[in-house]
């Protein structure tokens, strides 16, 4: 079957739970994955032939598809911040919004990182993208990271080995944390901060394939994890260091009022690409 045939097939088999966009963009990824081929390729190849056992690889992606298990934990890696990363079941899948924060804090620090023995700690690091990113695009930065699951750690250790940079890796879990043993320039968090209550709200892609642990909280104490992390910086960040975190949009005032308790300054309150407060700092 020519490639370009199966690609109305393909498009037929989702469309009950995808929309075109999405389904569009499945298609690519996966024609980019099994074959190296971006969309001009197949324009220019219109006679691009799916051997039996290419067919079968298809039709596997599709039947995960429609049971909407997420394509990157299908093809086990996904892009973030223009790097390549493995993911499964173990960790959550990285963030356009995760990308915003990254980025926020590479250009504040560009300059500050030239200083000897910067240090970078990532509390919560999952896949390790946050502080893979930052080690590669702050050369000169010590970067340390941390989590509670060794399973993650496995899959952060093969991305910084994947992505050819130094990463301190640290298995611990924050909250039983009483002092992280090093003085930080930066201390940047995405913990969990998914209510139960918003259960409701999460597509079922995520709230059935994507590791709980990573997401959610309880409705009585959501800020949990980042009272712990503000109640530890303040303790380890350096003079003038810096608190990152990624935060639930609806509790963005009641981080600033956290942060204000803790006397940190500076803070400062930013929004996503989608318009939700998403993302904030303050200054020790």
């Amino acid at each position: 079957m020519f490639l370009k045939d199966y690609r109305t097939i393909f498009f037929q088999e989702l469309a009950s739970i995808y929309d075109e966009y999405e389904t569009e963009s499945f298609f690519y990824i996966i024609l980019e994955d099994f074959h190296h081929m971006k969309r001009v390729d197949l324009a220019l190849n219109p006679t691009f032939e799916l051997s039996p056992e290419l067919l079968q690889q298809w039709e596997n992606v599709v039947a995960q598809l429609k049971e909407q298990r997420p394509i990157q934990y299908i093809l086990g890696e996904t892009e973030f911040y223009g790097l390549p990363f493995y993911v499964n079941e173990h960790t959550l899948i990285p963030r356009q919004e995760t990308e915003e924060l990254v980025d926020w804090i590479i250009k504040e620090s560009k300059v500050k990182s030239q200083k000897a023995e910067f240090k970078i700690l990532d509390i919560g690091t999952g896949t390790g993208c946050i502080a893979i990113s930052l080690a590669k695009n702050l050369p000169n930065t010590k970067v340390y990271a941390m989590d509670v699951s060794d399973k993650a750690l496995i899959v952060a250790r093969r991305n910084a080995e994947r992505n050819n940079v130094d990463i301190t890796f640290i298995h611990q879990s924050v909250l039983e944390t009483e002092d992280l043993g090093e003085t930080f320039d930066i201390i940047v968090s995405n913990p969990p901060y998914v209510r139960n209550l918003e259960k409701q709200e999460i597509k079922k892609n995520v709230l059935e394939y994507e590791p709980h642990l990573a997401l959610f909280v309880e409705d009585n104490d959501a800020l949990l994890f980042y009272r712990k992390i503000t109640e530890l910086a303040i303790k380890n960040l350096s003079e003038n260091g810096q608190l990152y975190f990624e935060i639930n949009q609806y509790l963005g005032k009641e981080m600033i009022e956290l942060l204000e308790k803790h006397h940190f300054s500076n803070i400062e309150l930013r929004k996503d690409i989608y318009g939700n407060d998403r993302m904030m700092k303050g200054r020790v």
